[in-house]
């Protein structure tokens, strides 16, 4: 077992680090306890995060991005003398090339590989993998389109109405609805300028839109050693912006042997890139053909997990810990019950829903 994690992350996701960690050394009084350390920016300094880790470390100003400064958090990894690092969700979390520096620096990161990452997290790569093990993909461009040539040339093979995607987008940025071939000349290079400028990738692709879709989620734990859990399926359908705002689990809509169905679909696809750590494997169901279609692979734990833990009784943030110190999944859980998670917006109605922070 580790003897210190160090988190890349602040506020809520750092707290779960902080709490799970609580947890692992309560079950084991007769070891060493791991030391949490954090890493704070000036502003973050009497943060609770901050307070409540066992040692911090200072990162300077907000205003230089530190959280995104791989080279920065290396150097403050090593003074920190860290033997592993949980990063979360936000920031680094899905950052290949941060995974790997961690690794190459001798500190273990909590979470998939950077290999695995590549994989699973560009959304072009994901579904081809997908198709080839068997998880239900709707027609798509099978490939980034490279000029608006060969976008417009896929749009006639699939036809419309499509969504045209980056493959590296995220948070609704990089997704356009197109319903005809002026849309998408249109909408062409805005999505891919768009991409470039929030992911640093402007690869975009086509796939046909499914109406009246519900969107789930399935829950996956992996040991990078053959074992792929799929813990519970969450209907996030219930969205604005292209952001979640109601999560249930387990999904209302859905009979067991489809359940069944989308969580092994999800393992599989686990296994077939010897995933290791927590993810999320995003399907459309569309309730009149009664199928499903592949969307996407965060590779990182999402801010919607606690409804499939406190569903299976099942702490995945120690199993992340656990699974990255070389430990391997037993006793599978069993879920039960049902869990809602709501996504609450600070926002002014009367000014177009712009931000309005204030007390809670």
């Amino acid at each position: 077992m580790f003897k210190r994690i160090a988190i890349v992350n602040r506020g809520e996701a750092a707290m779960r680090l902080i709490h799970a960690v609580r947890d692992l050394n309560a079950e084991r009084p007769d070891d060493d306890p791991i030391t949490v350390i954090a890493l704070y920016t000036d502003a973050e300094r009497t943060a609770m995060f901050a307070r409540e880790a066992d040692e911090a470390y200072p990162l300077g100003p907000a205003s230089e991005r530190p959280y995104l400064n791989h080279e920065l958090l290396i150097d403050v990894l090593r003074r920190a003398r860290a033997d592993a690092v949980w990063v979360g969700w936000g920031f680094v979390a899905e950052d290949a090339g941060f995974a790997d520096l961690v690794e190459a620096n001798g500190i273990t990161f909590i979470g998939p590989s950077g290999e695995a990452m590549r994989k699973l997290g560009d959304k072009i790569g994901s579904k081809l993998i997908a198709e080839e093990v068997g998880v239900p993909v709707a027609p798509w461009s099978r490939g980034g389109v490279d000029t608006l040539e060969d976008a417009l040339a896929a749009a006639d093979r699939i036809g419309y109405p499509l969504m045209l995607k980056a493959t590296a987008g995220g948070g609704g940025r990089g997704i356009r609805k197109v319903t005809n071939a002026d849309e998408l000349t249109d909408a062409y290079q805005r999505t891919r300028d768009e991409a470039e400028r929030a992911f640093g990738s402007g690869v975009v692709f086509l796939e046909k839109l499914v109406t009246g879709a519900r969107h789930v989620e399935v829950q996956v734990i992996a040991d990078g050693q053959g074992t792929a859990w799929a813990l519970g399926v969450r209907d996030c359908s219930v969205q604005r912006r292209n952001q979640k705002v109601i999560e249930e689990s387990a999904s209302p809509l859905l009979t067991a042997d489809q359940t069944s169905e989308l969580k092994a679909s999800a393992e599989r696809l686990a296994l077939a890139v010897d995933y290791a750590g927590a993810g999320t494997v995003e399907f459309l169901y569309h309730p009149g053909d009664k199928a499903f279609a592949f969307l996407e692979v965060n590779t990182r734990l999402q801010v919607e997990h606690p409804i499939t833990e406190v569903t299976n009784d099942f702490d995945l943030v120690k199993a992340q810990i656990r699974v990255a110190s070389g430990e391997r999944l037993v006793d599978r859980p069993s879920e039960f019950g049902h869990a809602v998670e709501a996504r609450l917006n600070a926002e002014d109605p009367d000014r177009d829903f712009a931000p309005a922070p204030g007390f809670l």
